[in-house]
């Protein structure tokens, strides 16, 4: 006794109505779709949050740091002024202040005959008189080998 179909059903279903059973392949393309597609959206939203760092990377020190310190508080606040005043700090070259003014004090120091301070950058002057008296003990071993 086979059932006879209701006069409204349809007599062809669409390819997306799986059997009972059967693995739903919209449903898991779709899954793997909505997974990329977040993945993908993260990723653009983080690339676009660091762009004021990025801009201010080649810039000073001080002002790259402080577009940092604001892209942390961009994103830990969601305050979006925090970008916003960090994106136009990155955009904006500050001018060197600290050059001329050290300039400034140390010619003020020669004038007033105060022996300027050991620049931290260079290497102090013990250790180029260290190098010349182990060289010449070096020279002077020699010498006595050749003796």
């Amino acid at each position: 006794m086979s059932e006879a179909l209701h006069p409204a059903a349809p007599h062809h279903l669409p390819g997306f109505i799986t059997a009972p059973g059967d693995t739903d392949v919209l449903m898991v393309v779709m899954g793997i779709f909505l997974i990329g597609t977040i993945l993908a959206v993260g990723n653009f939203y983080l690339h676009l949050h660091t762009l004021p760092e990025r801009l201010a990377h080649k810039s000073q020190k001080l002002q790259f740091e402080i577009v940092a310190v604001l892209g942390l508080l961009a994103l830990f606040t969601h305050n979006h002024l925090f970008w916003v005043i960090g994106l136009f700090l990155a955009m904006i070259d500050l001018p060197d202040f600290a050059s001329p003014l050290r300039r400034i004090a140390g010619s003020v120091e020669k004038l007033a005959g105060v022996p300027p301070e050991p620049d931290p950058t260079e290497p102090p002057p013990e250790t180029a008189g260290h190098a010349a008296v182990t060289n010449s003990g070096a020279a002077k071993s020699e010498a006595k080998s050749h003796a």
